[in-house]
């Protein structure tokens, strides 16, 4: 189900039939695996930040430069280059720049880069944003506090079983584990969000903590749901687990959760590499 404001202000409902999804279509670009598109206003083909030390750094672009035309093919917006660029994975790109009224001409050779099991190019060049169209586009709910304490609870809730689903899925194979993150990204993120705004990093902050509440209820030893699990075991059988018992718990605990950490950082470091 999806909710959706027209441009007329109506409040409108879509329900999609996603019966012939499958589990991998959870990865990736899911929403265009729907056919839904977000509208976005027209972003220029203007740098706005460079990686550092990355490829289109190396080749000489500065920020404020505008890409004119990539291999004698105009640019109409920043979607036309990223596309030029991802589609040229190791090949050499010529790029017509106007800095500052200059025209110059230079030679890229996008990084290659492995995204969802395809070969695509990367130069770490982000485009230069006009934030008053974006906030232009942002629609601001507000409710009394009754209601908001209300959707509070719900969204909690939701975020809460959308968390707890994607673990499960995890376990069964039915998500890639490429999907976890550990602290590298977290932080990125945290980062990203704080310079969106207030609004938004408390978002990020009250996910992550939903997210680390739902891990740390979990059946494993070493978690409050494992202190939980020996709860109710010596409930039902009248008696405390044996010592011997809590030993073998513990290291199960420190195995499961150590084999997380180190999957979650190893996602981290390749994100980073690969840009």
């Amino acid at each position: 189900k999806i909710e959706a404001q027209s441009a007329d202000g109506r409040h409108l409902t879509h329900l999609l039939d996603v019966s012939n999804l499958q589990a991998d279509d959870l990865d990736g670009e899911f929403l265009d695996k729907l056919g839904v598109h977000w509208y976005q206003p027209t972003i220029l083909p203007v740098i706005g930040k460079l990686v550092a030390g990355g490829v289109a750094q190396r080749a000489g672009l500065q920020v404020g430069d505008e890409i004119v035309r990539v291999n004698d093919l105009p640019v109409a917006d920043w979607s036309a280059l990223v596309e030029a660029v991802r589609s040229h994975p190791g090949l050499s790109l010529i790029l017509e720049v106007n800095r500052a009224g200059l025209a110059l001409r230079l030679a890229v050779v996008p990084q290659i880069v492995e995204e969802s099991g395809a070969r695509v190019g990367k130069i770490g060049a982000g485009p230069k944003v006009d934030k008053a169209a974006w906030q232009a586009m942002l629609t601001e709910v507000s409710y009394p506090p009754g209601e908001a304490f209300h959707q509070a609870l719900r969204k909690t809730w939701d975020t809460a079983a959308i968390s707890l689903k994607m673990m499960g899925k995890m376990l069964v194979g039915e998500v890639s584990l490429k999907n976890l993150s550990g602290p590298i990204t977290i932080a990125d993120y945290a980062g990203q969000s704080a310079q969106v705004g207030l609004v938004s990093y408390l978002g990020f902050l009250a996910l992550i903590s939903i997210s680390l509440g739902v891990l740390n209820l979990l059946p494993v030893p070493l978690l409050d749901g494992g202190h939980l699990l020996y709860y109710v075991a010596e409930l039902l059988k009248g008696s405390p687990v044996s010592e011997r018992t809590w030993e073998i718990g513990q290291k199960i605990g420190i195995a499961l959760l150590g084999t997380l950490m180190v999957f979650a950082i190893y996602n981290d470091i390749n994100r980073l590499i690969s840009g």
